[in-house]
C-alpha cells in the first residue's frame, strides 16, 4: 500500500491525503450507514485524525451529528459521504474515511 492516499468527493471540490496506512477497515449495514451512502452497506478505513490533510475545500465540508455519539461529514456541493467519527474518548484521535473516496489503488485487508 502507498504510503499516501488521496481521495476526493464527486465533484472535487474537497480533496484530501491520508499520509499513514490506515487500520480497522469495515463494512457497516446499519440504518444510518445505509441511508447516508444511498447502499447496502458502507465501506471505511480508520485513521488518525492527525494523519489525515484536507487539501483543499475544508470549507465545502459539512458536518452532521447523525447521533448523540456520531459525527458524519459530506461534502456541501455534491453531497458525498467522506468521514464519520465518535464522540467518545477513545475515538477523539480516530476519523473513519468513506473508501469510495480513494483515488489511490490500495488493498484493504479483509475487505473485498
Amino acid at each position: 500500500m502507498s504510503t499516501v492516499l488521496e481521495g476526493r468527493c464527486l465533484c472535487g471540490a474537497i480533496r484530501f491525503e491520508i499520509r499513514a496506512p490506515m487500520v480497522k477497515f469495515s463494512h457497516c449495514h446499519c440504518s444510518q450507514c445505509r441511508k447516508g451512502h444511498g447502499a447496502a452497506f458502507a465501506s471505511y478505513g480508520r485513521t488518525r485524525r492527525k494523519d489525515l490533510y484536507i487539501l483543499s475545500g475544508k470549507e465545502r465540508i459539512k458536518a452532521y451529528a447523525s447521533s448523540e455519539s456520531v459525527r458524519r461529514e459530506f461534502c456541501a456541493d455534491c453531497g458525498t459521504s467522506l468521514f464519520w467519527s465518535g464522540n467518545s474518548p477513545e475515538m477523539a484521535d480516530w476519523i473513519s474515511v468513506a473508501l469510495g473516496t480513494i483515488d489511490t489503488p490500495f488493498a484493504a485487508p479483509g475487505v473485498r
